[in-house]
């Protein structure tokens, strides 16, 4: 009685991860051209230091300069892809365990995703220096399957391996 109460209380909290991470693709969003242009730069730059420090690659500031500039596109399509993939696995995980599976998991938490990232590309049209973008919409799309995707394996694997030994012991006990 006391399990099922704590369940029906915490099940709908499973949801705030999703919420989280809406924001905080809501708060990227947000920000100018600038500001944007600018975080994804230092990001780069961050990988070509690490990189040239790590591998003893012996980079002047000039090809560290010439490669931030080379990886500064991939770095800001692989942020939207990522927070778009995070997105879909915290919507994918509460849909799952109230029993949406298969292929009604892929149109629904997929859709949703997709839909918040089409509303996103419209917000973008609001803020200075930024635009919407289909490409960016397809982009998130590539994230959001892929999370979704995974989810269901992994699920399905905890199912097969985790979950259904437990469930067998339970029936021999109740028997």
């Amino acid at each position: 009685m006391i399990k099922a109460l704590l369940r029906a209380i915490l099940k709908p909290l499973s949801f705030l991860p999703a919420l989280a991470m809406m924001y905080v693709i809501y708060g990227f969003s947000a920000q100018d051209g600038i500001t944007s242009g600018n975080l994804s730069y230092k990001v780069s730059e961050i990988i070509v230091e690490t990189a040239n420090e790590s591998f003893d690659l012996h980079w002047s500031a000039q090809e560290e300069a010439q490669y931030i500039q080379r990886i500064n596109y991939p770095v800001r399509k692989l942020a939207h892809m990522t927070e778009y993939f995070l997105l879909a696995v915290s919507v994918s995980f509460p849909l799952y365990v109230y029993g949406v599976r298969g292929i009604w998991l892929l149109l629904l938490a997929g859709g949703f995703c997709v839909g918040f990232a089409a509303l996103d590309e419209y917000h973008q049209s609001f803020v200075a220096g930024r635009g919407p973008s289909k490409r960016d919409v397809a982009i998130d799309s590539v994230g959001v399957t892929v999370g979704v995707i995974l989810v269901q394996i992994i699920c399905f694997i905890g199912r097969v391996t985790v979950f259904r030994p437990l469930a067998k012991k339970k029936k021999k006990r109740r028997a």
